[in-house]
């Protein structure tokens, strides 16, 4: 005789802690990178430690982007709790990248051609104050304010900043592969593979 099959309902609350929880994990891997490099202790490697964290977390909001707009259960915003000081990551940030901070951006490359400058550092401390800002409520138990806010913010705010970011860490990532002397290159490649 056939044992009989149970059916496991799922409910809308189920994939909304299902997705805020995917999406913490991504914020909090995010803020961890973030706060490694603004320390200096692996200088070497905040180029592409940023390139792959921006990376991983564009995906994160381009999934929030490409769903319905988020409603969150209660009608105005709870207190996340209290402000985040995140002046020493901007200036761990600033010093980490000094010299590589700067950069042209263009406003709005859809409506307009004028520009405006941009810097790294307070690039990302502003997509981990918003992605902070979301964990807060996450972890206050309120998942659709946390998915709400890291969906309006990506599409208002930290989702342009993430990817004219992206784009600056991957130029100068390629600036210093392609730009790098031939001779030191091969230097280089001839220790590597007889070291």
């Amino acid at each position: 005789m056939d044992e009989p099959t149970t059916v496991q309902t799922v409910t809308v609350d189920d994939v909304v802690a299902e997705l805020a929880q995917e999406c913490a994990l991504q914020a909090g891997s995010f803020v961890d990178t973030v706060r490694d490099i603004a320390s200096g202790d692996n200088a070497e490697t905040a180029i592409p430690m940023g390139l792959l964290a921006l990376s991983q977390v564009l995906v994160m909001g381009a999934r929030l982007g490409a769903i319905e707009d988020i409603v969150p259960s209660d009608q105005f915003e709870a207190d996340p709790g209290p402000n985040l000081e995140l002046d020493p990551l901007l200036d761990g940030l600033r010093t980490q990248f000094d010299g590589l901070d700067d950069y042209t951006d263009l406003i709005d490359p859809v409506t307009s051609t004028e520009v405006s400058a941009g810097a790294l550092s307070a690039d990302l401390t502003e997509i981990a104050a918003c992605l902070l800002h979301g964990l807060q409520h996450h972890q206050g138990g309120r998942d659709s304010e946390a998915l709400w806010w890291w969906q309006f913010s990506y599409l208002s705010q930290w989702g342009v900043r993430a990817s004219m970011a992206l784009r600056v860490l991957q130029t100068l990532l390629g600036h210093v592969r392609l730009d790098a002397d031939e001779d030191v290159v091969a230097e280089a490649a001839f220790d590597a593979l007889h070291g």
